[in-house]
């Protein structure tokens, strides 16, 4: 929280989240596992972090362990870019951990983990080190082996940490990753699978262009193929290369990258046709294929595979699939599908698109989170009517081919 000063951040703690003890639990209070998933109240937890989650105010639970209920007193809590849920239960319970976008285990010694509690629990809870010592011997080691240690196999990032509190370096990566997805949209800081090319004046005033009403078939074709390069050639450069030497002109040698062999388009017909001549100019003689979906009566969920046209090796191959708008994303889904199908691995599949709408990016990241998607610009939302990404382009296919 230090190294995060210039961002809004708040802490909550799992130890708030304390069920009240009931008579009977109260009346040997000293047999009673707190370090358990059960004496914790995961539903208040959750119900928390949703309504932080959608920047809502929440009142945090104070819990009181001297008489062990919780407390008439709460902690309001605004909310924050950034929102850290401590507790050594966090990433066992699993309703928890899928609500974080990231999540981090700190592997501290035993006895370190023992003087720590000794000394929290005399200084602040009232005990003493015998019961203390009991506690940790009778519950505490075993729910960690039960419970704690085995959920760092959900973990992000695994930090060391040693009786002098001085792993900065783990530390300062981590701040300096969130600051890092703290300036990116909201979109890429949930889905790690999601990219939007760095825009410029050059790429807004392009957008401009083929996003207004009046602009002739003409200058739409031309900017819009100079906007599909760009898509292009990002989704080029996360495909796999291995280093070339090659000797220049001068006779000098060049220590470089020889592109990824295997490749092939496939266009969702029939607007992602027109992202095909980008991809030949920039990818000599590659192999396109095509898929035709249709929804099945007013049902937008349901696609209907009408045609496919794929390279018999696909199965082999990194895919690049095309189509310039994605909207509800549930064509591009039923693409996809087609093509894990035919063997295509989802790692291999990188979907391009030259605007996307947040519905449809939520769709294809959480449904195939190992597809990369790749856009240049990401819009509003769609409209309920027409459901057209807005302010989108209008009618893509139409304005590309018809006259």
């Amino acid at each position: 929280m230090q190294r995060l000063h210039d961002q809004c951040v708040v802490m909550l703690s799992q130890d708030s989240f304390y069920r009240g003890l009931t008579p009977k639990e109260l009346e040997d209070v000293k047999t009673y596992n707190f370090d358990h998933p059960d004496a914790f109240d995961r539903a208040a937890m959750v119900a928390c972090l949703k309504d932080l989650r959608d920047m809502k105010v929440v009142e945090v639970p104070e819990y009181d362990f001297n008489t062990h209920q919780r407390s008439s007193r709460t902690r309001r809590v605004e909310p924050a870019d950034v929102v850290i849920m401590e507790g050594i239960m966090v990433l066992h319970m699993e309703e928890v951990r899928d609500m974080l976008n990231m999540k981090i285990y700190v592997d501290t010694d035993d006895d370190v983990r023992l003087a720590r509690r000794i000394q929290r629990d005399v200084a602040m809870r009232g005990r003493d080190v015998a019961g203390v010592i009991e506690q940790y011997t009778k519950f505490v080691k075993p729910a960690f082996d039960t419970f704690v240690a085995p959920s760092r196999k959900h973990a992000d990032v695994i930090i060391p940490w040693g009786c002098h509190d001085d792993n900065f370096v783990a530390i300062d990566l981590i701040t300096e990753h969130i600051r890092m997805k703290l300036q990116q949209h909201d979109l890429r800081r949930i889905y790690h699978n999601l990219e939007v090319i760095p825009s410029n004046f050059q790429i807004r005033g392009m957008h401009t262009i083929i996003r207004d009403k009046t602009t002739n078939k003409a200058d739409f074709v031309f900017y819009a193929d100079r906007l599909l390069r760009l898509v292009v050639e990002a989704g080029l450069g996360h495909l796999p290369f291995r280093e070339k030497s090659v000797v220049t002109p001068t006779g000098h040698q060049y220590v470089g990258v020889d592109f990824a062999k295997k490749l092939c388009g496939v266009s969702i017909i029939r607007s992602g046709e027109s992202m095909e001549n980008a991809l030949r100019a920039c990818c000599k003689g590659v192999k396109i294929g095509k898929i035709l979906v249709h929804r099945v009566g007013d049902n937008l969920v349901e696609q209907e595979l009408i045609y496919e046209k794929l390279p018999g090796d696909i199965a082999e191959r990194h895919v690049l699939l095309l189509d310039p708008i994605l909207a509800t994303g549930n064509s591009a889904a039923r693409a996809i599908q087609v093509l894990l199908q035919k063997g295509v691995e989802e790692a291999r599949i990188l979907f391009l698109a030259l605007i996307a709408a947040p519905q449809g990016i939520e769709m294809i990241c959480r449904q195939f989170p190992r597809v990369k998607v790749i856009t240049s610009e990401i819009d509003a939302g769609i409209d309920e009517h027409t459901f057209q990404v807005v302010p989108g382009v209008g009618e893509f296919g139409d304005r590309y081919f018809c006259d």
